[in-house]
């Protein structure tokens, strides 16, 4: 099953069919994002879809295969892996992608985005993620499109369910967050690395966000 893992879920059963064996990949968004022709499975699970992965398309040797080729920590390995998977998400989209959860935009709007949209706003995501660091206004990320600025921001809000300013909020306190657990940078500098413009700013949407200081976060991870 494959879904962005930063939309709530939770594993509520499990019907044994012999020896239960999980294995989970973690794909960074960024790098899932940067990833071609995946514009179709890019936005449902951006938009909270949950899909099923053929087992014809992805079976356990190749799982295991893919273990080994992580933690080879090999550069030509890495990169083979990443294009595997690339071909595996096209494959499903060409299949049809089989949802046990859909996107929340197919229940909310009428009549889904053309193709063309779609890409403009998966540009736009991308945007967001390559210049996280710098001071970014909703007319930076819409200028990519070629589109008026107004009917951008309103293709984005309709195929994210959430307007680009709070998007981009959000994914710069997800960055901060990843920072904070991941490295032992100084949280002044995590927050200009996550494109705040204070530590004063950073730290009350920081608090809002997760209801804990930064530092608290961090002490919290330490000793839990």
């Amino acid at each position: 099953m494959i879904f962005w893992a930063n939309v709530s879920h939770q594993l509520v059963d499990v019907e044994s069919l012999g020896e239960p064996e999980l294995c989970n990949i973690y794909i960074p968004l960024d790098m899932f994002l940067m990833m071609p022709h995946l514009a179709e499975l890019q936005m449902v699970l951006l938009n909270g879809a949950m899909i099923v992965c053929p087992s014809d398309l992805c079976g356990h040797d190749m799982l295991m295969r893919w273990h080994a080729d992580y933690r080879a920590a090999n550069t030509e390995r890495l990169d083979i892996l990443k294009m595997e998977l690339n071909a595996l998400f096209r494959r499903m989209e060409a299949q049809g992608l089989q949802m046990i959860k859909q996107p929340w935009t197919s229940k909310k709007a009428p009549h889904s985005l053309a193709s063309a949209h779609i890409r403009q706003v998966v540009a736009m995501v991308r945007y967001v993620f390559e210049n996280l660091g710098q001071p970014m206004q909703n007319e930076n990320v819409t200028a990519i499109t070629g589109l008026h600025p107004n009917y951008a921001l309103n293709i984005f809000s309709k195929a994210m369910n959430i307007p680009l300013k709070q998007f981009i909020l959000r994914m710069r306190l997800l960055r901060a967050r990843g920072l904070l657990l991941e490295s032992d940078m100084a949280i002044s500098k995590v927050a200009t690395e996550s494109g705040f413009g204070s530590t004063s700013q950073f730290y009350a949407h920081f608090a809002a966000a997760y209801g804990m200081p930064p530092n608290q976060l961090r002490i919290n991870s330490t000793h839990g």
